[in-house]
């Protein structure tokens, strides 16, 4: 049984002051024994002082990227090593906001990945179409193109680590939601492809997120589909209220 995983993504928001508070009241609403994991992932200047008030607490911390390399002359770059040493045990790597934004290719985006892995980071790995992909019909090759060339040349025991994050482009940040359908049936294709590769002992223990304007009107519709396990939320992450009702869906 896959028990749910709910990542808070800041993006750039949050000052430090307002990162601990909100760490401070998440803990105090949530008890040790909720059925969901919970990873928050501030922004890298809030990284260490929320980790300190995490730290006796059941909540993950998580960076939202990291460089290929373990170091060097990367003026404004963030290493794995670093991130581990900040007290981070997740990343997210491929955001589409990453790929738009600043030209992230399938090929870094592997890269990454395995140096993760190799620093025991557990990677959360966002895939995900454009609207005009979408409209003429490209979604699965598009979402295989990306799953196969980010998981290139990486074990099964490597695929167990990685939580896959499926988030449709044009539903980020525009109110607009695949239908629990339409994204249950893109997660089933993923999973599907996991299972043709690593086979089901692996498919069946890889955690697949929906992230997409995820809110608490339509998480508990998005986690009836039998292949979505929890969710990458944006917006309503940076409210804690907002935030718990999605974890106690």
């Amino acid at each position: 049984m896959r028990k749910p995983c709910m990542v808070a993504n800041w993006k750039m928001h949050k000052t430090v002051e307002e990162s601990v508070d909100f760490a401070h009241q998440l803990i105090g609403k949530i008890s040790e024994s909720a059925n969901s994991d919970i990873v928050i992932a501030p922004p890298f200047t809030s990284l260490y002082p929320v980790a300190e008030v995490l730290r006796e607490s059941a909540i993950h911390l998580s960076a939202q990227n990291l460089h290929w390399d373990e170091k060097g002359a990367y003026t404004g770059e963030v290493s794995a090593v670093m991130l581990v040493d900040v007290g981070c045990k997740y990343v997210i790597i491929g955001h589409s906001e990453r790929r738009a934004l600043f030209n992230e290719s399938d090929g870094d985006i592997n890269r990454k990945i395995k140096i993760a892995l190799k620093f025991n980071l557990r990677p959360i790995f966002c895939i995900g179409e454009t609207l005009d992909e979408r409209e003429s019909g490209k979604t699965f090759a598009v979402i295989q193109k990306q799953l196969k060339d980010g998981l290139i040349d990486l074990a099964s025991d490597d695929i167990r680590q990685i939580i896959i994050a499926y988030e449709p482009v044009w539903a980020i940040g525009t109110g607009r939601t695949a239908t629990p359908n339409q994204a249950g049936e893109v997660h089933s294709f993923i999973r599907n492809m996991i299972t043709e590769i690593h086979g089901t002992d692996v498919s069946g223990k890889t955690m697949i997120l929906y992230g997409g304007s995820v809110n608490p009107d339509n998480i508990a519709d998005l986690m009836s589909q039998p292949d979505i396990d929890g969710a990458l939320v944006g917006g309503a992450s940076l409210d804690v209220e907002k935030f718990i009702k999605v974890v106690k869906f």
